[in-house]
C-alpha cells in the first residue's frame, strides 16, 4: 500500500501493519546468489511512518539447508547467511549486520556481529523519513555499511567480529588445576612483629570533652518536646480500637531563648590515647608465586578460515520481525555484485523520496521542520542560530 505521506503518489511498499505481533514474509530469489569473487550488496529502504519503540526492521538472506527449503514455515528457527538492518527498543538503537558462520571441523553454524557504528543513528527511527540501507561484503572479506549513502561503518571480517572468526591457537588447559601450595598472597602481616607493651587496645575513640562546661542559661528541668497544647482528640478516635490518645509532640517554646534544655552532657571528642586493634604491619610475601594460571595447551578446536567472505549461498529473502512499533514500510529491495548497480537502482527511487521529503517538495516541509530536521544531526547549529538570528 501507499505510506500515509507518500511522497512519490502512487509508489506502493510492504508494510508491517500491527503491533506487538511476529511477522513473517519471504520470496525465493530468482537465482542463487553465491560468494565467488565479487561483492554482495544488499539494500532496501525503510520508513517508520509511527517512529520505533521497540522492534526490528532488519532482512535475512536465507541459505538452503539439507532439508528442502520452506518458506511457508519461515521463522526465526530457519537458517540464513546474512542478516542485515535497523533494530531499536528503547534507547539502544542498533544496526546489525550478521553473518553465520560455518565451522569446517564440526560443520556447525557460529553467528559473528559486526562491531557497532561509531555515529549516531537515533533520528532514522524517530524522522518518519524514509532511509536507505546498504550492506557491500567485498571478496577481500572487508565489509561497509551506508545509511543514506553516507558510510557509518566498515571493517574487515576477520578482524571486526565477535566473536572472532577463528579461534585462538592456545587455550587455558581446562584439567590443569592450581597447586595446594601455590601462594597468591602479595603482602603478608609480619611474623616477627608483636604489639608493643604500651599498646592499650581498651581506650575508646572518643570520649567527653573534659575541658567543657554547661553553658549559662541551660534549662535543666524544661524538656525538648512538650505535647502540643491546642491538639484536640479526633471525634472518630476509639481508645479500644486506637489506644489511648496522647497530643502530638511540639518543640518547648521556653527552649527558644535558652541556652538548651533537659539534661546536659558534655560533647564527645577525639580520644588522645586512642590507638585501635593493633595489627602487624604487611611486609612482601616471600613465598609470593603470582596469580596463578591454568597452562596453555594447543585448541583441540583450532582452525584458520582466511576467507570468510565465501559464506552459504543465498536462495531467499526474508523478513521475520517482531515490533511494538506499527505502519513500518520496506521498498525496493536490491541484492546485486556491484555498488554502482545499487546506486543507480537508489537514483530511480529512493533519491527521488528523499528529495521530495527534505527538500520541501510535495511534503511541504516547514521553515521551521528544516531547522528541527538540521539541528537533529548537527545540535551545534543551535549555537549558531542564537547568535545570527534571536540575538539581533
Amino acid at each position: 500500500e501507499e505510506p500515509s505521506d507518500n511522497p512519490l503518489q502512487g509508489d506502493l511498499g510492504l508494510v508491517l501493519k500491527s503491533k506487538a505481533k511476529h511477522h513473517a514474509i519471504s520470496a525465493k530469489l530468482d537465482k542463487t546468489v553465491e560468494f565467488k569473487g565479487k561483492p554482495i550488496v544488499i539494500q532496501y529502504e525503510v520508513k517508520f511512518q509511527n517512529g520505533q519503540e521497540c522492534g526490528g526492521a532488519y532482512v535475512k538472506l536465507l541459505m538452503k539447508d539439507k532439508a528442502e527449503l520452506n518458506l511457508k514455515k519461515f521463522t526465526d528457527k530457519m537458517g540464513y547467511t546474512v542478516m542485515f538492518g535497523p533494530d531499536k527498543c528503547g534507547n539502544d538503537n542498533k544496526l546489525h549486520f550478521i553473518f553465520r558462520h560455518k565451522n569446517p571441523i564440526t560443520g556447525e553454524f557460529e553467528e559473528k556481529h559486526a562491531k557497532k557504528p561509531s555515529s549516531g543513528f537515533e533520528k532514522f527511527f524517530t524522522d518518519k523519513k524514509t532511509h536507505l540501507f546498504t550492506l557491500v561484503i567485498s571478496p577481500d572479506n572487508s565489509f561497509e555499511i551506508y545509511v543514506d549513502q553516507d558510510i557509518v561503518n566498515s571493517g574487515n571480517l576477520l578482524e571486526d567480529m565477535t566473536p572472532p572468526v577463528n579461534p585462538p591457537k592456545e587455550i587455558s588447559d581446562p584439567d590443569d588445576s592450581k597447586p595446594e601450595d601455590w601462594d597468591e598472597r602479595e603482602k603478608i602481616a609480619d611474623p616477627e612483629a608483636s604489639k608493643p607493651d604500651d599498646w592499650d587496645e581498651t581506650e575508646p575513640e572518643y570520649i567527653e570533652d573534659p575541658d567543657a562546661t554547661k553553658p549559662d542559661g541551660w534549662l535543666d528541668d524544661e524538656p525538648e518536646l512538650i505535647p502540643d497544647s491546642d491538639a484536640d482528640k479526633p471525634e472518630d478516635w476509639d481508645d479500644d480500637m486506637d489506644g489511648e490518645w496522647e497530643a502530638a509532640m511540639i518543640n518547648n517554646p521556653v527552649c527558644e531563648s535558652a541556652a538548651g534544655c533537659g539534661e546536659w552532657s558534655a560533647p564527645e571528642i577525639k580520644n588522645p590515647k586512642y590507638k585501635g586493634k593493633w595489627r602487624a604491619p604487611m611486609i612482601d610475601n616471600p613465598q609470593y608465586k603470582g596469580k596463578w594460571k591454568a597452562q596453555m595447551i594447543p585448541n583441540p578446536g583450532f582452525f584458520e578460515d582466511k576467507e570468510p567472505y565465501k559464506m552459504q549461498p543465498i536462495v531467499a529473502i526474508g523478513l521475520e520481525l517482531w515490533s511494538m512499533s506499527d505502519n513500518i514500510l520496506f521498498d525496493n529491495f536490491i541484492i546485486t555484485d556491484s555498488k554502482e548497480v545499487a546506486d543507480n537502482y537508489a537514483a530511480d527511487s529512493w533519491e527521488l523520496k528523499h528529495f521530495q521529503e527534505f527538500s520541501g517538495g510535495s511534503s511541504g516541509r516547514s521553515v521551521v521542520q528544516a531547522v528541527l530536521d538540521a539541528t537533529q544531526e548537527r545540535p551545534w547549529l543551535w549555537a549558531v542560530f542564537l547568535l545570527v538570528v534571536v540575538l539581533p
